[in-house]
């Protein structure tokens, strides 16, 4: 049985996995309003991914006899001003979420909860991932920041994510 710190924790990290995907699906429309449908596909296979990530945790407890206890998502923000304004909140936002997962593997740590310390591991490895995407966008937004018509061919290259 997982202890209620971790429960309680595990929550709160579902909460953020959420705001995520809401956040992240916010971009999307904002990238679809400006006809930038590449953007948008990224963003919403990002969506996707973020929420696949809360029921990871969500069935953890599950799992350990957890109660799954959900909160109210806060609004994310509805537009930016520029494609690189845009991206680097992606950047700054995944770089939350990994100190957020680093504060939930130390709390297992201190639990000696083992069986969330093999489900934390995961999300660990996959954040540096996570990470370097957004970093990657950043930079080749920056390089191309000057000229607006290089938009077009990160937006079709953007475009091409599945997500499987």
């Amino acid at each position: 049985m997982i202890s209620k710190t971790m429960q309680d924790a595990i929550n709160e990290q579902i909460n953020k996995e959420l705001f995520s995907s809401y956040l992240y699906l916010s971009m999307a429309a904002h990238f679809e309003n400006k006809n930038l449908a590449g953007f948008a596909n990224w963003l919403r296979v990002q969506a996707r991914e973020e929420r696949e990530h809360a029921m990871k945790f969500y069935d953890h407890l599950l799992e350990r006899g957890g109660r799954v206890l959900l909160k109210a998502i806060d609004a994310p923000a509805t537009g930016w001003k520029s494609n690189l304004e845009a991206f680097k909140e992606v950047q700054a936002h995944e770089g939350k979420v990994t100190a957020s997962i680093n504060s939930l593997y130390e709390l297992s740590l201190k639990e000696k909860d083992y069986p969330a310390q093999v489900l934390l591991q995961w999300f660990i490895t996959e954040q540096v991932e996570e990470e370097k995407n957004a970093a990657g966008i950043v930079s080749q937004l920056e390089m191309i920041e000057a000229h607006g018509t290089a938009a077009l061919m990160l937006d079709h290259q953007l475009g091409k994510r599945s997500g499987e």
